[in-house]
């Protein structure tokens, strides 16, 4: 998608810096794709606050492990 956008010299020039795209173009997906997977942690982050992860009863780790060793 084509887009025109007027943005801080400042700001382009962190996002450069930081991405180490090969041009602009590069450099803004490279940081959106970013932003957006960091505000996925955080929702999902946000989710498991509201309603905690809870292990079945009798859940142990080591019978786990046990099962995955014989696979």
């Amino acid at each position: 998608m084509k887009v025109t956008a007027l943005l801080p010299d400042p700001l382009i020039q962190k996002v450069r810096r930081y991405t180490k795209g090969r041009n602009l173009t590069d450099c803004l997906v490279i940081a959106l794709k970013d932003w957006v997977a960091l505000k996925k942690i955080v929702e999902l982050n946000h989710q498991i606050e509201e309603k905690p992860l809870q292990f079945v009863s009798g859940f142990h780790a080591e019978s786990l492990r046990i099962l995955n060793r014989r696979r």
